[in-house]
């Protein structure tokens, strides 16, 4: 604190005395050096030994909820969609039109939890889509296609803890999930504009797509030049 603490907007070194402030410090340092080390020390995902993977195929509930979209069957393998917002339904008309959209599902009992820490306490985030994008990745040694697993939160109101949420998804469960590499590809999306939503997730997309061309072409560049015919 005497030598690397800077205090802006009002801000003063007592305020790390509640401990709530201090361990959000704490947490986004840790995140920081993590972020700065990921190809050198990669994260290890660990898995639920009960239950390590989920599936559309046991998702099955009951609910009184009114707000709720009927899923295109040739894009969703379950037939509704409970809708938490009027965001939501604006997402799934996006996700079933796009072209390069193969699946999707709202993550209503499926089960998918990420831990991660607000403060001192630990919370379970719920990302709200599963998106298979077909980024131009081909296919895969068993010649199933290589799709993008895309996970995606649909947010309004970005509070602290959604900060809190996307620094872990970035930092923590999508290196660790991929560094892993039995369950294919996985990035996170954060969409905030219901107006702009389908030019971001169209951006998303491309972005996924210009990364892996400049992964290749850095590959290339990296041969020999004697090895080339």
């Amino acid at each position: 604190m005497e030598t690397c603490l800077v205090c802006k907007g009002g801000t003063y070194p007592a305020l790390l005395v509640y401990q709530v402030l201090a361990d959000m410090a704490c947490n986004r340092i840790t995140a920081g050096i993590t972020r700065a080390f990921l190809g050198d020390r990669p994260i290890r995902a660990l898995l639920d030994p009960y239950n390590p993977t989920g599936s559309t195929a046991h998702v099955r509930f009951n609910t009184s909820k009114p707000d709720r979209w009927e899923t295109s069957s040739e894009r969703c393998h379950v037939n509704w969609v409970m809708l938490d917002s009027d965001w939501e339904a604006e997402f799934c008309r996006v996700a079933e039109s796009h072209p390069q959209v193969r699946a999707y599902v709202k993550n209503h009992g499926l089960g998918l939890e990420v831990p991660y820490r607000y403060g001192s306490e630990t919370r379970q985030y719920r990302p709200d889509f599963i998106v298979l994008v077909d980024d131009g990745h081909g296919l895969r040694p068993d010649g199933t296609p290589d799709l993008l697993h895309l996970v995606v939160e649909i947010k309004g109101l970005r509070r602290e803890d959604a900060k809190e949420k996307k620094s872990t998804m970035d930092t923590y469960w999508v290196p660790g999930v991929n560094q892993l590499g039995t369950y294919g590809r996985w990035a996170f999306a954060e969409f905030t504009d219901v107006y702009q939503i389908q030019s971001d997730f169209k951006a998303k997309v491309e972005g996924e797509f210009h990364k892996m061309i400049a992964s290749v072409a850095d590959a290339s560049n990296s041969i020999p030049m004697e090895t080339v015919s």
